[in-house]
């Protein structure tokens, strides 16, 4: 939704740099078209078969933006009972939220099952025995799938690997027969699925394929021993483009993989974050000030790591374009932002023209993993955040001020 119309870039049919000067910077903008042709490409490539697309509130949980997917129909997949709370407030119906994460609360636990949710994603033995106590406690069952890891290692940074041997996530490939003939036998458990997830901004289907394979095996067996398995949670995972040479698969390419290796009666749930709202969010940010150093060139401006933490956690890339074409020579450039640390850059050695002062940039691809793994570092209030539809504009987030940072602190 972002294009050129001659010298101005516009998100949808307005022009960002009349945002900026509406809305200040920096700011993260969103298109709601975005996010909702984002979502039907999941729902048209589900297609007849029965299921869920539960969209990673992880990614960016703006109340405003749960609320576009709750009420286009999505489930939500989430990792804590504050996103339990939010997706609830957001008005996502509780049957369609699942709870995955590898460090379950009590307090956690006991508040999902009073709302009601769909199922747990339960990623270790001892997490097993306390949905189990809770729900006794509260004289329930509760609704479970296993997390199973399949061991597969897509090509992606190695923070965002959840399904090779080794990690934090999930139960180990050998022990998941075990775990469920563990649950069977649970007074307080229902089994309902199992479920894996392999990671994130993956660009390729063979990955999700192989990792099906693997997990159909198990279900098998499982099934065996008189377990039914109703839902298959594939998780996430599919990747954006954020490079110009990024070759991305679709959700229809996604699926239609891995239906067939599935018995028929089963029922699908996709957890789609990065590929709903990555693309549909951006970060627009002012020119500060301009420099050399040695001999290396820089645009300083107002967006820190602070605000948009990939760069520098993920060595991650992110298109950066100025938001007013200009006919100044392009020079090999570093963004840069103003938090007191060399690691805050939002790209380095980037060909862009040395716009003046007080121009704007904008940061592309920014909705997922940016608002949402904003912190307060030196001090630095929170952004605002702003929703464009067609023609108009809506604040989601106001800016915080320096009042705000003091605001939970007791003197």
């Amino acid at each position: 939704m972002l294009e050129f119309r001659k010298d101005d870039l516009y998100i949808e049919n307005v022009k960002l740099s009349n945002i900026a000067k509406e809305y200040g910077t920096s700011t993260y903008v969103y298109s709601k078209q975005q996010i909702v042709n984002n979502y039907e490409s999941y729902k048209n490539a589900m297609g007849a078969k029965e299921g869920l697309i539960c969209f990673a509130c992880k990614t960016n949980s703006n109340g405003n933006i749960l609320k576009i997917l709750s009420e286009l129909g999505a489930g939500a997949d989430t990792t804590s009972g504050g996103e339990i709370y939010r997706c609830l407030k957001a008005g996502f119906d509780p049957l369609k939220i699942v709870y995955a994460g590898v460090g379950k609360t009590s307090e956690e636990i006991e508040y999902a099952l009073k709302s009601s949710i769909l199922m747990f994603n339960v990623e270790s033995f001892e997490e097993l025995v306390a949905i189990d106590k809770v729900a006794g406690k509260l004289k329930t069952k509760a609704n479970i799938a296993f997390r199973i890891n399949p061991y597969v290692n897509p090509d992606t940074h190695s923070y965002i690997v959840t399904g090779k041997k080794d990690t934090k996530f999930g139960i180990p490939y050998e022990d998941a027969i075990k775990a469920y003939l563990t649950a069977k036998k649970k007074k307080n458990i229902n089994i309902v699925g199992m479920h894996f997830h392999i990671g994130s901004q993956i660009l390729e289907v063979e990955p999700f394929i192989v990792a099906a394979k693997k997990v159909k095996k198990i279900i098998d067996e499982v099934e065996k021993n008189g377990i039914h398995i109703s839902y298959i949670d594939c998780g996430g995972g599919l990747g954006i483009k954020y490079e110009p040479g990024d070759k991305v698969p679709s959700p229809k390419n996604l699926m239609s993989k891995l239906f067939p290796i599935f018995d028929k009666d089963k029922k699908f749930i996709f957890e789609p974050g990065r590929s709903i709202i990555g693309n549909a969010g951006h970060l627009l940010t002012k020119v500060l000030y301009r420099k050399i150093s040695g001999r290396k060139s820089f645009l300083i401006i107002d967006a820190g790591m602070n605000d948009l933490i990939r760069p520098t956690l993920y060595s991650a890339y992110h298109e950066i374009v100025p938001v007013k074409k200009t006919g100044a020579k392009k020079v090999k450039t570093d963004v840069a932002g103003p938090i007191c640390e060399s690691g805050d850059f939002m790209g380095k050695e980037r060909m862009l023209p040395l716009i003046e002062q007080g121009r704007y940039l904008l940061v592309t691809c920014a909705g997922a993993y940016g608002a949402a793994m904003s912190s307060q570092y030196n001090s630095r209030p929170l952004l605002s955040e702003v929703l464009v539809d067609g023609k108009q504009t809506k604040l989601i987030r106001k800016r915080a001020s320096y009042k705000d940072l003091t605001l939970n602190e007791i003197e």
